[in-house]
């Protein structure tokens, strides 16, 4: 039994052991509690698809850290918005967005309007025409729109509008509902005011004309040339023009019916409408007519002027100049028309959508609009099967390395051995808790880095026991007991394993804050299993140790304990006390 003397020295080892065990089940008890039993796992182990997003401004200054920060919050909440779950969005450097997109769901899309990442803006129509077809093309009704709310007008008072080329990419984003309504064969219902409005004139049949017919006295002298000139089916032309950077210039643009299959050129005015100013817009059924799925929009105080401006200057304009084009990224999304001015900070764009374009062109207008230009510079994609074969490389790796840590244990030290057997398993069950909490929690993916730092984090701890170890041993070759040998071994051990897990750690600090993307992961890792190195070494391996010494299968010094003082070659310990000679009695010549 141990004296209060040796306990103080000793310490208070099973009340260390018993604070490590009960954090240990606590957490454990937690991952299964809430059911997250496993780490999440990144898009390079689970498959998905990876976009880097560079930033390009013409003012250096406006790439700051507040801007990224807004667009990555935008950026999210559009891919949320599109039905993709666990998607990541996190800025890289100091000018690019990393955007992650698990497979599953709309991944495709997703990774289409992640790159739509200019910004939203609403201009005047003053031209549109086909472009790139040699066929007769089949136009469909202009779009409409209407104040918030407003309930379809009867049939009487109609009036015939022509039908111009459509322009939205989904099959009903180019109709809005309310003070005018689309009809399929090419008419719109105006309000019912009692007189109807005069009627277009029909629009040519053939290709040319219609073009000539369209454009004739709306398009400014200066635009005409590009409008005529533009190819929207040539991909290099819809690109050039797709970055004009003067918002309140005139410009040109395209869009593409997928209906048709046809490209439309757009000639537009100066930009009316800033899509900053739409605060809300999403996709609702409309339950009062039962016409279908709808986009209800909202805009801010500034928006809400310029819209209800806008809107009635356009109402008192021919087709196609009573129509106002959403583009986003230089590319027309829809382009509605309007016979009233709408007040109100409020409209509603409905027509024959499904409940996917509804909201697909809700996302557009809600998280359109970013402070910065993006261009995709990097778009790589893990299939699950690929990701699931690199998890098994690493779990197979950690394996060989746990393994041939055990074997080295046992046969050099033996019963200590044991020891570090099951600190290595109690550092593994701390960190799979852990980072299976961290995913459920912060949205911490395990990366195949991560994966390479958990195993050089066996190394880590198995060098933490090796210091210890070392040290005992030493005292037994010096001819110290196990106990005194113990305590006088853990200062000089703990010096030692405090100053090389303070490198190791500042190392993936300086990593992780230097590094971006998944080498993030390596470092973050690293840093976490070092700082559980230090409890385990503090709280499991010391206090079980010094409980070992307490026994007779150690103390002894029995030669599978792997503390065997003969096998260490320690010296033998010297009985009874030096006596100094006595001074001989002889006289000395000097």
């Amino acid at each position: 039994m141990a004296t209060p003397k040796s306990r103080s020295r000793d310490g208070y080892p099973g009340r260390a052991l018993a604070l490590i065990l009960v954090v240990t089940v606590g957490l454990v008890a937690l991952m299964f509690g809430t059911g997250y039993t496993k780490p999440r796992l990144g898009i390079d182990l689970a498959g998905g698809t990876s976009v880097t997003l560079t930033a390009k401004s013409d003012d250096p200054s406006a790439i700051n850290k507040a801007n990224l920060d807004t667009a990555v919050g935008i950026i999210q909440k559009r891919v949320n918005g599109m039905g993709v779950s666990e998607a990541e969005v996190q800025t890289q450097g100091n000018s690019n967005i990393i955007v992650n997109i698990p497979d599953g769901g709309n991944t495709q899309e997703s990774i289409d309007k992640v790159g739509d990442t200019a910004k939203l803006y609403f201009r005047p129509v003053l031209a549109t025409a086909p472009t790139g077809i040699s066929a007769q093309p089949q136009p469909s009704s202009a779009p409409s729109t209407a104040p918030s709310g407003s309930a379809s007008p009867a049939a009487s008072g109609s009036a015939s509008a022509p039908a111009s080329p459509s322009s939205s990419a989904t099959k009903a984003g180019r109709a809005l509902s309310g003070a005018l309504q689309a009809d399929p064969s090419g008419s719109a219902s105006a309000p019912a005011t009692g007189s109807a409005a005069p009627s277009a004139p029909t629009t040519p049949t053939n290709p040319a004309d219609v073009s000539a017919a369209l454009t004739q006295g709306t398009v400014p002298a200066e635009l005409q040339q590009q409008f005529n000139a533009l190819d929207c089916s040539v991909k290099e032309q819809r690109q050039n023009y797709q970055k004009a950077s003067d918002p309140s210039a005139p410009a040109v643009a395209c869009s593409y019916d997928a209906e048709q299959s046809i490209w439309y050129k757009f000639a537009l005015g100066g930009v009316a409408v800033n899509g900053q100013d739409v605060t809300k817009a999403q996709a609702v059924y409309d339950t009062q007519s039962a016409k279908g799925w709808m986009v209800d929009l909202s805009f801010n105080d500034a928006g809400s002027n310029a819209f209800a401006s806008t809107t009635g200057k356009l109402a008192t304009q021919p087709a196609p100049a009573n129509q106002f084009a959403i583009v986003l990224d230089g590319q027309v999304v829809s382009h509605p028309y309007v016979s009233e001015s709408i007040t109100g900070g409020s409209a509603v764009i409905s027509g024959t959508f499904t409940q996917d374009d509804a909201k697909s062109l809700g996302n557009v207008l809600s998280y359109g609009a970013l402070p910065l230009d993006f261009v995709k510079s990097d778009v790589t994609t893990v299939s699950p099967q690929l990701g699931s074969e690199q998890l098994e490389a690493g779990l197979i790796a950690g394996l060989i390395g746990m393994v041939l840590v055990v074997i080295y244990s046992l046969v050099y030290y033996r019963g200590l051995g044991l020891v570090s057997i099951a600190g290595l398993a109690v550092s593994a069950v701390l960190t799979w808790s852990i980072m299976s909490l961290l995913g459920a929690g912060v949205g911490f993916a395990l990366n195949l880095p991560a994966v390479c730092g958990a195993i050089v984090a066996i190394g880590i701890t198995a060098d933490s026991f090796i210091v210890y170890f070392e040290r005992i041993r030493d005292e037994v070759r010096e001819g110290a007991q196990l106990r005194p040998a113990v305590q006088r071994a853990w200062p000089r051990a703990r010096r030692t394993i405090l100053v090389s897990d303070f490198v190791s750690f500042l190392c993936a600090a300086v990593l992780y804050l230097v590094s971006v993307g998944k080498v993030q992961g390596f470092a973050f890792t690293l840093g976490l299993t070092t700082l559980l190195d230090v409890v385990v070494i503090f709280l499991f391996t010391k206090p079980l140790i010094t409980l070992l010494a307490r026994t007779k299968f150690f103390s002894s010094g029995h030669p599978w304990s792997g503390l065997d003082p003969k096998r260490l070659g320690a010296r033998p310990p010297i009985r009874g006390s030096r006596r100094r000679p006595a001074p001989s009695q002889q006289t000395q010549e000097v």
